[in-house]
């Protein structure tokens, strides 16, 4: 007697899940550079290729979906970064929703790059390129435009970095520290910088603090041709209690700040110090805070804006050139 074996149950296919943000791949991503011409795209671009992406400059946008999709296939290439500009013109106008698009299958992230209208100036001066969207060589016309044609773009960026202050060493520098997978998550570049009030205050300060109130140096003939980076002149300050508890003071708050601004997103942060002519006071203010935030762990770039110029306008008026 033969008996029939029992049906087997049937299975249910199961239909793939459409990829997304969420659960894409997190080892495979994309870096989108763009930003101002003459802020540093292409040494921000270079660095990445440092860290091991596969580095592209000026893609057309109307590329990008499609290079997304490889990376996200490929079995090589699993990190990639792009440059995106004003060269590609209104096609600009077509970034938000390209770049809506690319997120649904791909982590992507996009780096804006911007500069001061006087760097950037001075940059395309002294490697006397043209700018992209100038006409007739007027090159302030063409960063406003720029600026303006980039908002859209701008409001949708992930990071925004500031690079007035960087050379090509530094930015660079910064890039691969920032978003190197041994980032210490103090990533932030501090610049400590004095100033004289008498020249006004720089413009690029995130942060101001008067050190007027700190007994004037400048009326002691002995210390009067001395800076603030003499120790005769830094143990005279440091002799007022009013200094270390300046000091102690503002080391606290921007050791409780700073943590807040990396969460932000922020990269670049400007602490100006000033006295009334930049030589002495504010000089050893941001020298000592600049060290102080260095054995805290962050990376701290300590300048001195006045003490340069007073410098050259010595040496100027030796030669009589004013």
């Amino acid at each position: 007697m033969s008996s029939k074996a029992a049906p087997r149950p049937s299975r249910k296919t199961k239909k793939a899940k459409p990829k997304s943000a969420h659960n894409a791949d997190e080892a495979r991503s994309l870096v989108i550079i763009t930003g101002l011409s003459g802020s540093g795209k292409l040494s921000a671009l270079k660095a990445f290729e440092d860290l091991g992406y596969y580095a592209v400059d000026n893609m057309p946008i109307e590329l990008v979906p499609r290079f997304a999709e490889l990376i996200g296939e490929s079995a090589m290439t699993t990190r990639a970064a792009l440059v995106v500009d004003a060269r590609e013109g209104q096609g600009l106008e077509r970034f938000p929703t390209i770049l809506k698009q690319i997120r649904r299958t791909l982590v992507t992230k996009v780096i804006y790059l911007e500069a001061s209208d006087a760097a950037l100036l001075r940059r395309f001066s002294e490697t006397r390129r043209p700018h992209p969207l100038a006409l007739e060589g007027r090159v302030a016309g063409a960063i406003e435009s720029e600026r303006k044609l980039l908002d859209p773009i701008r409001n949708v960026a992930d990071v925004i970095i500031d690079t007035t202050n960087f050379n090509v060493h530094e930015l660079r520098d910064h890039i691969q520290k920032r978003f190197s997978s041994g980032s210490s998550g103090k990533d932030l570049l501090i610049s400590s910088l004095s100033f004289g009030y008498k020249n006004g205050v720089p413009l690029e300060a995130d942060l101001v603090f008067d050190v007027r109130f700190l007994p004037n140096p400048h009326f002691k003939p002995e210390f009067r041709p001395l800076t603030g980076k003499h120790p005769k002149l830094v143990a005279y300050l440091n002799g007022f209690p009013q200094t270390q508890e300046f000091l102690d003071r503002v080391t606290g708050l921007l050791l409780y700040l700073l943590p807040h601004y990396i969460h932000e997103g922020k990269s670049y942060l400007t602490i100006g110090f000033g006295c009334t002519g930049g030589q002495h006071r504010s000089v050893m203010i941001a020298e000592e805070v600049g060290k102080r935030l260095e054995q805290e762990g962050y990376r701290v770039k300590t300048a001195h804006r006045d003490l340069v110029f007073g410098r050259a306008h010595r040496i100027k008026r030796k030669l009589g050139l004013f």
